[in-house]
């Protein structure tokens, strides 16, 4: 007999489970790139691509005491930034990234950088994953980022088939209290990196093993 299908009112208890044991585990999450203000928020997040938390932070104190503003960045030699960033991988785009949105708020917003979501990805460079990620972490206004640890997990706990990150976020959306969706990205992010790893997780230690209708399944394209 086939395995009936979860009904939607089921999910959204499932999905409200998951986020009462994620806030006992992780009960206070911050925002792991290290940052002052939006517009270096906005920055870090944009080197963070294909790159560690912990590498951009150590690139950032040297990158932003050079370019202290988005000015600076709008006028700065583009091999200077590449040179400072380098290490980050990706840096001639991530350069060019980094001051052409600076050249957008310089030109646009005033040198300030905006709050609204569709200002946000009018820049060039800066998609919906770094605009939730400045608009949770820098003026406290929810937003659901989805990562490669967010959508993965997502998809392990049943929470969405999706793949394509904008429509793994309408679906949490729609599914977790609009309060809860910045905090569950920062928590959903741990669970990934110290439980839930892309090619080994470890369900024997994981706080939500008995609520994942993955558990057992073996690592492979179906688990991604």
């Amino acid at each position: 007999m086939a395995k009936s299908r979860e009904t939607a009112v089921a999910r959204r208890t499932r999905a409200l489970e998951v986020v009462r044991r994620l806030k006992r585990r992780y009960r206070d999450p911050e925002c792991a790139l290290v940052h002052e203000g939006p517009l270096q928020l906005l920055v870090a997040t944009i080197l963070s691509a294909q790159c560690t938390d912990v590498r951009v932070n150590m690139v950032t104190p040297a990158l932003f005491a050079r370019f202290p503003t988005a000015e600076a960045f709008a006028r700065a030699d583009i091999g200077e930034i590449e040179k400072l960033i380098r290490s980050t991988g990706f840096f001639r785009s991530k350069a060019k990234s980094i001051q052409e949105a600076c050249r957008d708020i310089v030109e646009r917003f005033g040198g300030r950088v905006p709050v609204e979501l569709d200002a946000l990805i009018s820049l060039r460079g800066v998609g919906r994953k770094t605009a939730n990620v400045v608009r949770g972490n820098a003026f406290d206004i929810p937003g659901l980022v989805v990562d490669t640890h967010v959508g993965r997990l997502s998809r392990r706990l049943g929470l969405t088939r999706h793949t394509d990150p904008v429509k793994v976020e309408f679906e949490l959306m729609g599914l977790l209290p609009e309060d809860e969706w910045t905090n569950f990205s920062h928590r959903l992010i741990f669970l990934g990196r110290d439980t839930c790893a892309a090619r080994k997780p470890r369900c024997e230690g994981c706080i939500l093993a008995d609520i994942c209708p993955r558990v057992g399944v073996k690592s492979g394209p179906g688990l991604k």
